[in-house]
């Protein structure tokens, strides 16, 4: 398999210990394709994804079938958390720090310095969105 850029093709992890190339993503409508192509997987499968960031996030999202880390690579940003019991938390991350999105909560993010970039891994099965 030749080598391809995780910003463009991200990659499911899914039950057995399968890693699989994803074809290219094309905006949000690919989440949907990607959901059915992964569908067996429930619960247990895994979206691996990079992002780069030259603004605050527009919506808030929440994955309700499991844990989501967001590692920061670049840049700082600023992660807000509405959690399931009513909690909320604020956590800053520099290049090399994650946080961890639990099950049901809402999250949303800021950018400090105009620019910064994150590893996502993320339970994405009945990810659900609201603007911010």
């Amino acid at each position: 398999m030749p080598a391809r850029p995780i910003a463009r093709f991200p990659v499911h992890l899914g039950r057995g210990a399968t890693a699989v190339a994803e074809p290219e993503f094309t905006g949000m409508e690919w989440y949907a394709d990607y959901a059915r192509r992964h569908a067996g997987d429930g619960a247990e499968g895994r979206l691996v994804s990079w992002s780069r960031f030259t603004g605050p996030w527009e919506s808030w999202e929440m994955h309700p079938a499991g844990d989501e880390v967001v590692l920061c690579l670049a840049g700082q940003m600023t992660l807000h958390q509405e959690h399931a019991d009513g909690s909320r938390d604020t956590v800053t991350l520099n290049p090399g720090e994650y946080a961890i999105n639990p099950p049901g909560t809402w999250h949303t993010a800021d950018i400090a310095g105009g620019e910064a970039t994150a590893l996502f891994i993320t339970a994405g099965e009945g990810t659900e969105h609201r603007p911010r």
